[in-house]
């Protein structure tokens, strides 16, 4: 099932919401206005008002869908398993790179992700201090919607040699340990740098910031408009314990990882052996 879907009419909505809840309180945020929901984890008044807004509006674009939003699933665990069910289900992230928002670092967007019984069918990034939006649907692109709404397509990059390419890592790869420190110690990659927001280090991906990135984790508001958009221009992306890419590839409904992007099928091959061989 493919579900038609008006990307720039979302996109909208979500600008709105960003505008209204969000961009109010950046660097203007009262201590009691953040809480801790696990240790290192926080949550803020902007992240449960603008999930609450866009869990009501974004449903009225597709009667019958549901939602899946990063602090719902914080207070009930079950509101997962809509993502396996029947109906169209949005993906929310209302605020990704909290912890960004909390030090005034401008580096953390609104991730929104509509996806049919486990199929990602549409991704939006969006970056409420610049106003960019990166979105794509399934088959038909990817597209860096400005500001001042003038529309670009975006292919991701062609890579560089693997000793210069430009990447990120997050997290440990099993047992091997930290992903950074292996691929630091392996001296076949250029540098590496930590942007601590999912929704940025894809946006990089695609405008050039990175040439790839390495997830530990595989929560579905982090990855699954991130993973449309970057695939939708060109690039893989995949679960480590697969040969290539095809072997596996990302799914909201599996939400272990990890998971590397890189730009080229023997690129992720290339990257995944210095990680899986460590």
């Amino acid at each position: 099932m493919t579900v038609a879907i008006d990307l720039e009419a979302v996109d909208d909505l979500i600008r709105a919401v960003a505008a209204e809840h969000i961009l109010p309180r950046f660097r203007r945020l009262a201590s009691h206005e953040v809480q801790e929901k696990s240790p290192g984890n926080l949550v803020t008044v902007a992240d449960v008002e603008a999930e609450r807004a866009l869990t009501r509006e974004l449903p009225r674009r597709m009667p019958g869908s549901a939602v899946v939003g990063e602090e719902a699933v914080a207070a009930d665990a079950l509101v997962l398993d809509r993502l396996a069910g029947e109906a169209p289900v949005w993906i929310l992230d209302p605020v990704d790179g909290t912890m960004n928002f909390t030090k005034s670092i401008p580096r953390f967007a609104v991730m929104v992700a509509l996806s049919v019984r486990g199929r990602v069918e549409a991704g939006w990034i969006h970056d409420p201090v610049t106003g960019d939006t990166a979105m794509a649907a399934l088959g038909r692109g990817t597209v860096l919607r400005r500001a001042d709404r003038s529309r670009e397509t975006l292919r991701r990059p062609e890579p560089p040699p693997l000793s210069t390419m430009r990447g990120a890592a997050a997290g440990r790869v099993g047992d091997r340990g930290r992903a950074r420190d292996i691929l630091e110690r392996s001296g076949r990659v250029g540098p590496l740098t930590r942007v601590n927001s999912a929704g940025h280090e894809y946006l990089d991906l695609v405008r050039g910031g990175h040439d790839y990135v390495s997830f530990s984790r595989a929560l579905p508001w982090d990855h699954a408009p991130g993973v449309l958009i970057y695939r939708e221009a060109g690039g893989e992306v995949a679960y480590i314990d697969g040969a290539t890419p095809a072997d596996t590839p990302y799914s909201p409904l599996r939400h272990h990882g990890p998971l590397l992007a890189a730009p080229t099928a023997s690129t992720w091959a290339a990257l995944r052996e210095i990680l899986m061989t460590a």
